[in-house]
């Protein structure tokens, strides 16, 4: 249980750095996108050689398949739901506020979409534990929520909220997202083979829709031609590490 707080509380971390850069510094679209694309080409690695791996050897192609499409499916219905809520339709919900100004509610909408990536990040690194420390996904998450913290730490602060106010306020998530580890291991420590690996590939589902949805897309937007290289790069050092 102790790793899993440890793991919790490394990958978290990111976010409250993001928040303290943010509040002080508004850095360049590029410099965030890298960052994205760098953590997507982990997350793929990670997902690819730990996640979903052990689950297709645990549960077999029909379990882990279906759970893997049940997690995507989750996550498009609960980013769905979220984009209605804050832009009136439903979309890719990050990419539409971070564009649509600068203001308290549209960082609020930042924390808020990157809760939402961050519980089945968390979750899928609590569940991996189960199986062994996890090195790679615990860095993949880590880089993703640096930029993304960053990010909405700046749009608070551009909104009028004070350092103070926003540096609380992903600290806040930042605890929610560990106790989302922990979580995901307490849960995982009493789960058969047959339906962790339901578990596994359920959470890597969700992760790869916000690949798919969020990190990904921001990353071609903005990091051009950058992000090609920063997602090898991600994938590579992943992928060493979990070799």
């Amino acid at each position: 249980m102790l790793t899993a707080v440890l793991f919790g509380l490394t990958a978290s971390s990111a976010l409250v750095i993001g928040a303290v850069v943010g509040s002080l510094w508004k850095p360049p679209k590029l410099v965030t996108a890298v960052l994205l694309a760098f953590a997507s080409g982990a997350l793929i690695s990670a997902l690819a050689f730990e996640l979903f791996e052990e689950a297709f050897h645990l549960g077999g192609a029909v379990r882990s398949g279906l759970g893997l499409l049940a997690g995507a499916a989750a996550f498009v219905i609960a980013d769905s739901a979220l984009d209605r809520y804050v832009t009136g339709h439903s979309g890719p919900g990050q990419r539409e506020v971070a564009h649509a100004g600068a203001s308290g509610g549209v960082g609020l909408a930042l924390l808020a979409a990157v809760t939402l990536d961050g519980v089945p990040e968390n979750l899928a690194l609590g569940v991996s534990l189960a199986g062994g420390v996890s090195l790679t996904l615990l860095i993949a998450i880590f880089f993703s929520n640096l930029p993304e913290s960053l990010v909405g730490a700046v749009a608070m602060r551009e909104g009028g909220q004070s350092t103070r106010s926003v540096i609380a306020t992903w600290t806040a998530c930042a605890v929610l997202l560990t106790v989302a580890v922990v979580l995901g291991r307490v849960v995982a420590a009493g789960l058969s083979d047959s339906v962790l690996a339901v578990a596994l590939s359920f959470a890597g589902g969700a992760v790869i829709a916000s690949l798919a949805d969020t990190l990904m897309p921001e990353a071609f937007e903005h990091g051009r031609p950058l992000n090609a290289f920063a997602t090898a790069a991600g994938f590579f050092l992943s992928y060493v590490l979990a070799a």
